[in-house]
Order: C-alpha cells, then structure tokens, then sequence
C-alpha cells in the first residue's frame, strides 16, 4: 500500500503535543492524501507534506516502562513526574499513577 521503501519520521503512540496551527495544517494536508490504514505512518505522511519532522522528547514513553512490579520505586511519585505519556498500563495503574503524581 506504501509506495516508498521506508515511512517517513512520525509521532508514534499514545500521544503527541502539536500547536492549533499545525493541527489545521494536518487538517488540510491530510486532503490532499489517500487514507493510510496506519495512523501512525498517517500523520507522519501528513507531516512530510508539510516538512515537518516530530521531534522526540523523553517524557513520551510510548513503548512502555522498564518497572519491577515488586519495587517500591514504582509507587513514588517522582518515578512518574517527567513522564507525560505511558503506554502499556493497565486501567489500575494509570489510575494509581495519577494519584500519585
């Protein structure tokens, strides 16, 4: 379905952080696009219309956390303060992990 060897540079996971103005930008570029069943590699498509690269940021953890479930670093606020989002938890974590943060 891709007509290119590799994906261009996009915002994987959870989440990601962007401006109302790009936000709109995507929007029409996005027109200008065939619909691509990987949302994902989507946006990215969309971001390269418009020359844009993601930029990474380490409080992004979309591939998860390194956590032993038995340490109680796990349960300590700041172990969570730089993390903006977290993929991988289950309902309950997520739920503790705001508590305590």
């Amino acid at each position: 379905l891709y007509n290119k060897n590799i994906y261009p540079p996009y915002a994987g996971g959870g989440g990601f952080v962007m401006d109302g103005a790009l936000a709109k930008r995507l929007h029409k570029a996005s027109e200008t696009l065939e619909l691509y069943p990987i949302d994902d590699v989507f946006l990215g498509m969309c971001l390269e219309v418009l020359k844009v690269s993601p930029v990474g940021h380490e409080g992004f953890k979309t591939f998860g956390i390194v956590k032993n479930k038995n340490s109680k670093m796990n349960k300590e606020p700041c172990f969570y303060r730089s993390m903006l989002v977290v993929h991988k938890l289950l309902p309950p974590e997520l739920l503790q992990m705001w508590d305590l943060v």
